[in-house]
This record gives C-alpha cells, sequence and structure tokens, in this order.
C-alpha cells in the first residue's frame, strides 16, 4: 500500500496552523520560583533594604490612618457638637510635627541621642508627678494622667516615657556593656529595673494600665536584648505578673474588661458592650468591606471609634483586605528594626533599636488583639493609626531613631554616599546627550 502524501500542517484548536508549541520542562516552574526567592532574598540584603521599609512602611500606616481618622471621627465630632473635621485637623497638625520630629530624629547622630535620653527621663519623672497633684492633672475617661496645655490641646506625658524608658535604658545598658559589666545580674537590673518601677508606680497612680503594659514590655525587651539569664528573666517577669493580678483583683473595671475576652454578646447589665460591637463591626466589613465612610457602627455604637477601636471601623469599611494590609505593614515595620538591631556592631544601636521595635509591636498587638477579643481591652492606642497627637508625637521620633540607626551602619553610609552624586551625573550625562552638537 502506497504511503500517504504529507500534506499541510493540520490546525489547532483555535483555527491557527503550524507546529505545536512543546510543553515547557517539568522543573521549569520550580526553577523559576527559585529563582524569584533568590531575588528577593538578594534585595532584601542590600543595606538601604531596612532603611526603604521603616520609612515607607512608617509613612503608609500614618497616612493611612489620617484618612480613618477622618472617617471614623466625624460623627463623634458633630455629637459633641463640634465640626466634622475638628479630630481629623488636630491629627493632621500632629502628623505634621511629628514628621519634622522625624526628620530631626534620622539626621541627628547617634552620639546626640545618647545625650538626649538623661534630659528627656527627667522632664518625664517631673510631668508624670505634675500629673498627680490635684488641681494640674486633668482626668480622662477615669485615669488622671493628662495636663491641660490650653485651648483645645492636652499633653499626655506617659506617652513620653516610652520614649524616655527605650533610650535611657540603651543608654544605660550600653554603657555597662562596654565595661563589661552585664556578666553580674545587679548591674543589669540595677539602677534598670527600680527606675522603670518607679515611672510605672507613677502611672499607675492615674489607674492607666495599658501604659504600664507598655513600658514593662519594653523593659523586658531590653532585658532580654542584653541576654539576661533565664531565671533572672523569669524571676523578675514573675514580681510583674503577681503586682498585674493584684491590680487587677483589686478593680471591678479591669476585671469586667477581663470578662470579656471573646465575648459575643452584650450581657444583660450592658457589660462588653465595646468588645462586642468591635467585632460587630469587623464582621460586617466582609473581604473588602463597606466603603470608606460607610461604617455604621461609628454612628454611636461603638465607643472611641477613632482612637483605640479605629481597627474595628477600619475592617468595618476596608474589609480584610484592608486590615490585613495594616497587619502587613506593621510585620514589615517590626521585621525591618529587628534587621536593624541584629546588624548593628552598636551596643546603644541594638538596644534603642530593640526596645523601640519592642515597644510598637507590643503596643500594635494589645491594641488589635483586644479589637479581635483575645486580650482584654487594655486602652492603648494603634502607634502611628490612632487618634491622638500625645501618643503621635513620640512614637514618631522613635521612627525617626531606628532610621537614624538604619542610616548609620557602615554599608548603608557608604551606599548613600555613592547614590546620590551617582544619579546626579547619570542626570547630567542623559541632559549632555541630549543637546545638539554645536550647542555651547
Amino acid at each position: 500500500m502506497a504511503a500517504r502524501p504529507a500534506g499541510p500542517p493540520r490546525p489547532r484548536a483555535g483555527g491557527r496552523s503550524g507546529p505545536v508549541a512543546p510543553k515547557p520542562p517539568r522543573g521549569s516552574a520550580l526553577r523559576g520560583a527559585r529563582t524569584v526567592y533568590e531575588r528577593a532574598k538578594r534585595a532584601w540584603d542590600r543595606p538601604l533594604t531596612a532603611y526603604y521599609v521603616i520609612l515607607g512602611s512608617s509613612l503608609l500606616i500614618t497616612v493611612l490612618g489620617l484618612v480613618m481618622v477622618f472617617s471614623a471621627s466625624q460623627i463623634k465630632a458633630l455629637e459633641y457638637g463640634l465640626p466634622s473635621t475638628y479630630y481629623f485637623r488636630k491629627q493632621l497638625f500632629a502628623a505634621s510635627l511629628g514628621g519634622v520630629l522625624l526628620l530631626v530624629a534620622s539626621r541627628m547622630p547617634v552620639r546626640l541621642h545618647r545625650t538626649f535620653a538623661y534630659p528627656l527621663l527627667a522632664g518625664c519623672f517631673f510631668l508624670l508627678v505634675l500629673v498627680q497633684i490635684p488641681g494640674i492633672g486633668e482626668t480622662v475617661n477615669g485615669n488622671q494622667n493628662w495636663l491641660y496645655l490650653g485651648g483645645p490641646f492636652q499633653l499626655q506625658p506617659s506617652e513620653f516615657a516610652k520614649l524616655a524608658l527605650a533610650l535611657w535604658g540603651a543608654d544605660l545598658l550600653a554603657r555597662k556593656d562596654e565595661k563589661k559589666l552585664l556578666v553580674h545580674w545587679k548591674h543589669l537590673l540595677v539602677p534598670l529595673v527600680p527606675v522603670a518601677f518607679m515611672i510605672l508606680g507613677l502611672i499607675m497612680l492615674g489607674g492607666d494600665m495599658g501604659t504600664t503594659i507598655i513600658l514593662t514590655a519594653i523593659l523586658f525587651g531590653l532585658l532580654w536584648i542584653a541576654g539576661a539569664p533565664t531565671r533572672l528573666f523569669a524571676g523578675v517577669l514573675s514580681v510583674a505578673g503577681l503586682i498585674a493580678i493584684l491590680l487587677i483583683k483589686t478593680s471591678g473595671n479591669r476585671m469586667g474588661r477581663l470578662a470579656c475576652i471573646g465575648a459575643t454578646d452584650v450581657t444583660p447589665s450592658g457589660g462588653c458592650w465595646q468588645a462586642v460591637h468591635g467585632i460587630y463591626a469587623l464582621a460586617s466589613g466582609g473581604w473588602f468591606g463597606s466603603g470608606l465612610g460607610a461604617s455604621v457602627e461609628k454612628w454611636g455604637q461603638l465607643p472611641e471609634p477613632h482612637t483605640d477601636f479605629i481597627f474595628a471601623v477600619t475592617g468595618e469599611e476596608l474589609g480584610l483586605a484592608g486590615t490585613l494590609s495594616v497587619l502587613a505593614l506593621f510585620a514589615a515595620l517590626g521585621y525591618a528594626g529587628i534587621r536593624v538591631a541584629g546588624r548593628t556592631e552598636d551596643p546603644f544601636v541594638r538596644y534603642a533599636a530593640g526596645g523601640v521595635t519592642t515597644w510598637i509591636m507590643a503596643q500594635a498587638v494589645i491594641n488589635i488583639g483586644a479589637v479581635l477579643g483575645l486580650l482584654p481591652i487594655a486602652g492603648v492606642p494603634l502607634p502611628l493609626f490612632s487618634y491622638g497627637g500625645s501618643a503621635l508625637l513620640p512614637t514618631m521620633f522613635a521612627i525617626g531613631l531606628l532610621i537614624a540607626f538604619a542610616r548609620s551602619e557602615p554599608a548603608a553610609r557608604a551606599a548613600l554616599a555613592i547614590r546620590a552624586p551617582g544619579l546626579m551625573t547619570r542626570t547630567m550625562r542623559r541632559f549632555a546627550r541630549r543637546r545638539p552638537s554645536g550647542e555651547r
């Protein structure tokens, strides 16, 4: 039987003719994923990565926080007979002032930061004592921890005490580290722990246990980075835990907050109202939220929608996508802070970066955990995000500290020194190539 003559190639599905493309090798997808991973790893290991991540994530959190403060605070302002943009304008002013502080802190040399620690600690002690004097200290939401500055402005000295403890504790431990004294447990504890407990006592006199928890986290973060032995660390933690249990047991308000963990219904007496309506706000947001400004819970149902529970309003208006974005930004900021602390050879930079990162991450976890019903409501704002100038200003200065530390690495300094003139040179060369040959 004669062979069938070869004809034109058969058309493929879809009407196209031609040879069928060969299938890619089985391992090509794996090699591609590995290549992407290696490129991402090399990009993350660059000297300026931590600098850009800290700057970018903190600015994005602040800008998104301004948007959410504008949305969440309008109804509350109208409820008090104020203009709808009242809280937003105050937050915008604080963010502008905080931006100046961030820029100043990022340009200050490390040596000047160490010198600044002691006057800041002394000033915080003075203001914390001043708060407890009757007729001078102001009481807000049951806590006497405010100073009235005139007009619409108030100051919460305990917020600045977080920055003071992180800076002063870092300088103290760095000086002892340079003298090889931290191998003795007495030098680890004295005078760091007594001074920290004095600050905690002054704050607890005003009834602010939420800020006390954050300061305790900073203290333990410094001790952990300093390499405190497990037994010593556990001993200090046990003492702090016993004091915390005593303070909770002797306060009906704190016991009520503890009982609201995981609550899904308001009690017959009206207890757990804030915790339950925070869950309602998150649950009604869905994947992508009801839209910016379309929250229902902020219309009087959810207490403190622009401060402690702004994350709940974010979940209702921006949905799961919005809340995960906020979590991702905080995770990036925390990871970059840990990287700065882990890569430096300067003991002060290591302790200060670790203390500041512990402060911001612990406060974010406590705030978000309370909104999710996983932790008791501690009354602490979400860093860089919630309304409140007293909390925003020291936090932005602390971000400036991290940026200064990221810039102070030798490799980062070299990269910054090369990058600026290189960019200018490339621009001038590009301009010179565009000129006509006869132009002078």
